[in-house]
């Protein structure tokens, strides 16, 4: 995502999908800065808190601006992808089967 990180518990618990996110970002982080981001959403969708309307970005800029990329430790930043989530989107029940492989 483009200025956050997504939801978190749209496969699994918030917790344990914010753990895991945080696993992938520590790799993300290790790519390239000029490395281009092509987002799955967009500013105004409640995939996200904080996404941008930007349709591409690199991982630079996020490492640099993307307040969820600012987190050294998982623990601080689970506090922080748990904190203030939206509202669950309509047929949230349903992606998360789907998401689950059910």
């Amino acid at each position: 995502m483009v200025g956050d990180a997504g939801r978190t518990e749209l496969a699994s618990s918030l917790e344990d999908g914010a753990k895991n996110l945080y696993q992938g970002l520590q790799k993300v982080t290790q790519l390239d800065d000029h490395i281009e981001v092509y987002p799955g959403a967009f500013s105004g969708s409640v995939c996200g808190r904080g996404l941008s309307g930007k349709p591409t970005s690199t991982i630079g800029f996020e490492k640099r601006y993307n307040q969820a990329m600012q987190f050294d430790n998982e623990k601080e930043f689970v506090e922080f992808m748990t904190t203030n989530v939206p509202p669950q989107p309509e047929g949230f029940k349903e992606m998360r089967s789907t998401n689950q492989g059910k």
